[in-house]
This record gives C-alpha cells, structure tokens and sequence, in this order.
C-alpha cells in the first residue's frame, strides 16, 4: 500500500473542448442545385482549409466534417469569442441514382462546392429519329 495520494488525471482545456466541439458540431449552411448531370452542392465552411477538411461518400451518404484553424498571434489569447466550435460537421443522404465513385469537391474562399453526377444509365439521352 502506497501514501502517496491518487489523483485522477483530469483531461486538459484543449481536450475538454475538442470533445465538445464533437458533440455539437456547426452545421454548415448549404445549397443543393440538381441538374440533368447530377446535383451540386455548396456550403460555406469559412476558415476551414483544404487539409482540415474531410469529404467521405458511400453509396447512400455524403459526410462533410472540416475544423477552423484560429492562430492567434505569439504571446496574445482570445479572452472572448462568438463562436463556440470550430468544428463543422454535416452528413446528406444520397439517392440510388447517383454516381458516389466519381465525386469531384472543390473549396475556394470558404466555400465548398461537390458535385455528384447522377449514373449515366440514368441521365436523359437524345434518342435520334430516322425517317424510313
């Protein structure tokens, strides 16, 4: 038996706050365009560059989680902020029409733009007529 005292080892502020940032993500804002191609979605995701982004598909889900990276300049803290996450997260369900293997995401200025093509057995086609 020891007479040291155990403490529990309490998990730090940046820890702390990176599991709640998990548990209530930001969802971002987005705009669903379809076409005959396929649909194309826009989200803004300001502040979220392209290696702190995250664009995964199967064949009937679409998730999108990105983190903003804050850098603070050498020696100074934020003593107040409006946005509590910095973490977004947003998942959309896909119909069976689409092509999920050829996806094509792009971000530009905070905005993420995915386009997804629908199959090409189901795209409309031009049927020639033939006079006999």
């Amino acid at each position: 038996m020891s007479d040291k005292p155990t403490t529990a080892s309490q998990p730090s502020a940046a820890t702390q706050r990176a599991e709640r940032e998990a548990d209530y993500p930001l969802v971002p804002p987005a705009d669903v365009l379809e076409d005959s191609d396929g649909i194309t979605l826009r989200l803004d995701v300001p502040g979220v560059s392209k290696d702190r982004l995250i664009v995964q598909a199967d064949a009937t889900t679409l998730l999108i989680e990105g983190e903003v990276q804050i850098t603070m300049p050498q020696g100074m803290e934020a003593l107040s902020a409006e946005i509590q996450s910095t973490f977004y997260r947003r998942r959309f369900t896909l119909s069976g029409e689409l092509d999920t293997e050829r996806i094509v995401a792009n971000i530009s200025h905070g905005v993420l733009t995915v386009s997804i093509p629908k199959r090409a057995e189901l795209r409309p086609r031009k049927i020639e007529v033939k006079v006999t």
